[in-house]
């Protein structure tokens, strides 16, 4: 059973990552919400196993909320914020597809590198689910830094909360408290994101990046 929970545990912690360089891959915002709310589900899964694992019933709820709110609720809010904008639906990247993914490569392997030595005396189902948690965190955060639009970088937020998540979940669990408060967070977070990129689209009729830089060029 020891080497079963290692296994699944392993499978699901790598497909998050999986996701998150899909999720950089992406060149179609509809096609990157899909992939983000699929990313959703792999950690949901992964959250449920660890509850299993561990036997922290408090987790399901964790999964459950993940569910809810990151597989369904805010990919279809970003839905509608993308058709009520009229958004274009290319997805811009500072930097092309193949160095994004090989710097997403150098990015795993450091955390590797990192997590294993810092994280030595660990459990081993703990030490890799953190290694898999630090990749997924890394890799929303160069999601945010490559692209240009705004809905993109807020799915590569909501990545990297996701990647957090994944580390609670594989360090014997987190408080109840912490997930309920987790999930108000993210919708309050989701209103305010929505009305910031309404207030922006109303005031610059761009919600990309490098458009509202040259704004504020102009505006010097």
């Amino acid at each position: 059973m020891r080497g079963l929970a290692f296994d699944v545990a392993h499978l699901l912690a790598g497909g998050l990552v999986l996701m998150s360089f899909l999720l950089l891959y992406q060149t179609r915002l509809y096609a990157l919400l899909n992939t983000f709310a699929l990313q959703a589900v792999v950690l949901s899964l992964s959250v449920a196993w660890q509850a299993y694992v561990q036997g922290a019933d408090h987790l399901y709820v964790t999964a459950v909320i993940a569910f809810a709110f990151k597989a369904i609720v805010i990919p279809i809010a970003l839905h509608r914020i993308i058709i009520e904008l009229g958004i274009d639906r290319d997805v811009e990247n500072v930097v092309g597809v193949g160095p994004t993914m090989l710097a997403g490569l150098a990015l795993v392997a450091l955390s590797e590198v990192v997590m294993l030595r810092i994280a030595g005396g660990a459990d081993v189902l703990a030490r890799e689910d953190l290694a898999f948690a630090l990749s997924v965190v890394l890799l929303g955060l160069l999601m945010m830094v490559v692209r240009r639009n705004a809905v993109s970088m807020v799915v590569g937020f909501m990545s990297l909360e996701n990647g957090l998540i994944l580390a609670g979940a594989g360090a014997k669990g987190m408080p109840l408290v912490v997930e309920v408060s987790v999930a108000f967070s993210v919708l309050v977070a989701l209103v305010v994101i929505g009305v910031f990129l309404f207030r922006i689209s109303e005031r610059f009729e761009s919600i990309d990046a490098e458009a509202l830089d040259s704004f504020r060029e102009r505006g010097r």
